[in-house]
């Protein structure tokens, strides 16, 4: 029972980072929609893009799936739901 418990929180911790990856990718998108920052800042250029290369194997699945809705790109929020659910399902199992 201790070795689940173990993996459970380190897919809990890993979903974490993955959260907080998201809003940090969203909210630099902001910046740059709304023209805060400069596409021309190389350092969050270069992190934003670094960002995008390592969500967008998750994403894109869920992007191919979700209805067109022009401008909004609703799947990010679905992401965090998803990893939400599989953390409550997985807890249940283990500790339920």
């Amino acid at each position: 029972m201790q070795a689940l418990s173990t993996i459970y929180q380190i897919i809990s911790m890993l979903t974490n980072v993955l959260v907080m990856l998201i809003i940090i990718q969203f909210i630099i998108g902001l910046l740059f929609a709304f023209n805060v920052v400069n596409r021309s800042n190389d350092f969050l250029a270069g992190f934003y893009m670094a960002i995008n290369r390592l969500l967008e194997p998750v994403l894109g699945p869920i992007r191919n799936l979700l209805p067109n809705t022009g401008a909004i790109d609703f799947s990010p929020l679905v992401l965090i739901i998803l990893l939400n659910i599989v953390l409550i399902v997985l807890g249940n199992v283990i500790y339920g």
